[in-house]
């Protein structure tokens, strides 16, 4: 076996596999690097989604002659000169990777000035300068990338169609928006104008560009400033909704990142404010000492690693949930224009983004309307199309006995972790309603000065209870109790290795699994604070969790056992109220901490306001 020094050519190629995965690949290598040449103004133009064309134009300080010569050479860089550098990244390339790769697998060509005297050109194939010569003074860079992949078929065979890669790129670029809402930002494609920011700076602005101006309204700006950490950006109110994660945008230093850690902070946030499978719309930028991130653990730089990961999650939760916790969050629901061809069909548009089919479907709930999804940024929020009824009889209210609530009618204070300086008191978090009826033994109808509200009641009383009982689990005393028929379960093999892999860590939360043949265990006592009825789900629930994280999660499974038995426990869909208990309902939503969604975050409220109800019958016009 004889051992040799791969040549800089092939070596580049192989570079470039890990660099350059597709057109988006490049457009972010390019512009990350005029972001770091202090450019304020950048332009990308596209032909064929990149794969036949992609020049990037910028304003940024240009090269000179030498060193646009020595930037094509691998490894090479201005941006670390030793290791203490490399812990005090600032910029977004450092590993002089990018244009290697890129010419390597590629036509290029680049025309760069300092703007102090005639500028360079060079065109090089496959890596290898194919001429050398003067340009225009014009200050800046513009690099034009031809014929992707050309030289290596294998991986040009791989790329996905025109439109995929695209999307690519467009969401690469809004990315960058929103890291640097100081530089604008032009996007052509085919000759077409696709995306544009004015660089004013204004982060809210770029917000509107991306999602659109009905997404921008609804976000709310947060603040928040520690020893270490300094955090702004927007969240969306949580009636705005996708149905993935990737509208979540964390920004370290200038730097947009995946980071699992961050999302799962972001989305404890929002809790039960979510409905189940949904996401928000998000944007965060961090500011941090660079020692305290390292951005060297992927080549696209994509991943990163903090040092200090607790205490920015805790500051990243928190700050979200102080946001929540002083804003009013009742969906509006607000007339929209007649559709064309509907002649008699009223249009509503709904500001709650509604959950997949099989999640509306909750216990015994009734489903009306018809539900329009459309997960398009750019389209308008979903629409809930009501037909109205002119022969069926007025039955908005019916007056029967039922059963009253067993609970108690408010939410002990204990539980309510308020901020010491909070704006919105607990009752002031929702009006005082009034109730007027019930429709179709489901829905509340109340009203105020402000305008007709409609209450999902077993949402509502879902909400109640959960937050009593979340109480109430919280609040158990580290005590267990015995049991006078043992539990016994039946495991997988690879469910019995991780139980007794972590047998201690079982036995410091209560529970003591003893062997009772093979793959089975008993349980002869378990903690207090089990609820009844819940017991087998609940460890069958920590085993899982073991299995995953290689830890248990105490808080949230008290939070999962507390939603858990609230919904079994509260009113259902055609159960009609009297109206005593209509305002008791009320008056105790009014109480909880969160009386916006229930548990599983869907909607508890919706407001038809004065002024809309009046433009409906043309009171107003």
């Amino acid at each position: 076996m004889n051992i040799f020094q791969l040549p800089d050519s092939l070596a580049n190629k192989i570079a470039a596999g890990e660099v350059v995965e597709r057109p988006a690949s490049v457009v972010k290598e390019l512009v990350e690097n005029s972001i770091d040449a202090d450019s304020t103004w950048i332009k990308i133009e596209i032909v064929e989604a990149g794969l036949q064309q992609i020049k990037v134009i910028d304003n940024g300080e240009g090269m000179s002659e030498e060193d646009c010569e020595t930037a094509f050479l691998r490894h090479a860089t201005s941006k670390i000169k030793n290791d203490a550098d490399l812990f005090h990244v600032r910029t977004l390339g450092f590993r002089g990777e990018a244009l290697a790769s890129i010419s390597s697998v590629s036509k290029l060509t680049i025309k760069t000035s300092q703007g102090d005297a005639a500028g360079t050109l060079l065109k090089l194939e496959g890596g290898k300068v194919k001429e050398k010569q003067k340009s225009d003074a014009r200050k800046g860079t513009e690099i034009s990338v031809e014929d992707l992949f050309y030289n290596t078929p294998a991986r040009l065979k791989y790329m996905k169609t025109i439109h995929t890669e695209l999307g690519h790129i467009t969401d690469l670029i809004n990315r960058l928006a929103l890291s640097h809402p100081q530089i604008r930002f032009e996007v052509i494609h085919n000759d077409k104008t696709l995306f544009k920011t004015a660089g004013t700076g204004d982060l809210l602005h770029v917000v509107a560009q991306v999602y659109g101006m009905e997404t921008a309204k609804k976000m709310l700006p947060i603040e928040s400033e520690s020893l270490d950490f300094s955090i702004k950006g927007y969240i969306a109110k949580p009636e705005v909704t996708r149905a993935s994660k990737s509208y979540i945008s964390t920004i370290i230093n200038g730097r947009y990142i995946k980071s699992y850690v961050l999302n799962q902070a972001i989305i404890r946030a929002y809790h039960t404010l979510l409905p189940i499978g949904r996401f928000p719309i998000v944007v965060i930028a961090i500011q941090m000492d660079p020692i305290l991130v390292d951005v060297n653990v992927h080549p696209t730089k994509l991943e990163v690693r903090f040092s200090k990961e607790k205490e920015l999650f805790s500051i990243i939760e928190e700050t979200i949930k102080s946001k929540f916790r002083e804003t009013t969050l009742i969906p509006e629901i607000t007339k929209q224009e007649k559709p064309k061809n509907e002649s008699f069909q009223h249009t509503f548009q709904f500001d709650h983004s509604p959950t997949r089919k099989d999640n509306w479907k909750h216990e015994e709930r009734m489903n009306t309307g018809s539900v329009l999804q459309n997960e398009n940024i750019n389209e308008k929020q979903p629409e809930i199309y009501v037909e109205p009824s002119i022969d069926k009889p007025d039955e908005t209210f019916i007056e029967q006995p039922t059963e009253t609530f067993d609970e108690p009618r408010s939410i002990p204070q204990q539980e309510i972790n308020q901020p010491i300086n909070q704006s919105v008191k607990v009752r002031d978090r929702i009006p005082p309603m009034y109730p007027i009826g019930q429709l179709q033994g489901t829905y509340l109808l109340a009203q105020n000065e402000n305008g007709l509200y409609m209450i999902d009641q077993h949402a509502a009383q879902e909400r109640i209870k959960y937050e009593y009982y979340k109480e109430k689990l919280g609040n158990a005393m580290k005590e267990s109790q015995e049991l006078l028929i043992p539990l016994t379960f039946d495991f997988s093999k690879q469910e019995s290795i991780f139980i007794d892999r972590y047998k201690k860590d079982l036995e410091e939360v209560g529970l003591f699994f003893e062997e009772f043949g093979n793959q089975t265990y008993i349980i002869r006592s378990h903690p207090t604070w089990f609820p009844s009825g819940f017991e087998e789900d609940i460890i069958r629930e920590m085993v899982e969790q073991i299995m995953q994280n290689e830890k248990i999660n105490i808080e949230l499974i008290r939070d999962d056992a507390a939603a858990l038995m609230a919904c079994k426990r509260s009113i259902k869909a055609n159960h009609h109220l009297n109206k005593d208990d209509m305002f008791r309902l009320l008056e105790d939503l009014r109480q909880t901490t969160d009386p916006f969604t229930c548990p599983h975050g869907r909607p508890i409220i919706v407001h038809f306001s004065s002024y809309e109800l009046e433009k409906m019958f043309k009171r107003v016009m």
